[in-house]
């Protein structure tokens, strides 16, 4: 069982030998990187390439690891006792499933991400290391043990907004996913835009990357935002010579696609402006 990339995601060699010692290890995956590049879908491509189903669990700022494994509804059993209802004798009736009693329950391997387990409480973490850790969990409700009949394939991401804990990165394979240089950025767009124009593609990147350099930017464009730019330029028809700017300063073509705060609009347009009164 080995990942080698897929013809819709670009896989670099580094990122591969992660992926497949993580499935050897039988520990989860950890994925670091900027937004944008590609975490997620990195479970997504892993799960189609090795033919396994994917289960999702997309962590929230409330949400709570116990989701992960059960829930007991209280309320509603509480509501039942009150009308009569039968189904109050049996508490199986009010326990819903989590995410990781899906991936534990399943007939056969899946892969199981945790997206964004950074966003979550700090001890979130924590408290999913035993479950990870022996694959099994205790349903005090009921007294019953849920064992993983086969062990998933975990990939847990961060976008690195606050640092995890000790304990919880020793059971994890880690890989942060570098931001791509240019050689690898023309082989995503190819992916997504096959046929481009090699000449539109240079200078659209040359751009792209001399945006990402700026200093002072507070969001730097990602790889998905440089592939909704190119589709812009695609759309629109557009030459090389339709995207010179007055110096490396001034704003690109369509920039709403790349720069997503106001901040660094008015900073190019501030360091457009100085090099203008400089002539």
């Amino acid at each position: 069982m080995k990942f080698t990339g897929t013809g819709e995601y670009v896989a670099t060699e580094d990122l591969t030998v992660a992926v497949n010692a993580a499935v050897a290890l039988e520990r989860p995956l950890l994925v670091k990187g900027e937004p944008g590049t590609g975490k997620t879908e990195l479970a997504r491509q892993v799960a189609g390439a090795l033919g396994l189903p994917l289960i999702e669990w997309s962590v929230k700022s409330t949400t709570r690891a116990q989701q992960g494994l059960y829930e007991y509804d209280a309320v509603s059993r509480l509501r039942d006792s009150q009308l009569g209802d039968a189904r109050v004798n049996d508490v199986a009736n009010y326990i819903r499933k989590g995410k990781l009693w899906e991936a534990f329950e399943a007939d056969g391997k899946v892969v199981l991400l945790i997206d964004e387990v950074d966003k979550a409480d700090i001890e979130f973490p924590n408290d999913l290391l035993q479950e990870l850790d022996r694959m099994e969990f205790h349903v005090y409700e009921t007294g019953a043990t849920v064992r993983a009949r086969h062990r998933p394939i975990v990939i847990i991401t961060s976008n690195n907004e606050k640092e995890l804990p000790d304990a919880f990165l020793r059971r994890c394979f880690f890989h942060y996913i570098r931001f791509p240089d240019p050689e690898t950025m023309k082989r995503i767009v190819e992916v997504h835009h096959p046929g481009i124009k090699p000449a539109l593609l240079e200078t659209a990147l040359t751009q792209f990357y001399e945006l990402r350099e700026q200093p002072g930017l507070k969001k730097k464009p990602s790889t998905s935002e440089v592939l909704d730019w190119l589709k812009l330029l695609l759309a629109e028809d557009m030459e090389p010579a339709d995207l010179r700017r007055d110096g490396p300063d001034a704003l690109p073509q369509l920039h709403g696609a790349l720069l997503k705060n106001e901040q660094d609009v008015h900073l190019f347009e501030r360091l457009a402006f100085l090099a203008r009164r400089q002539r």
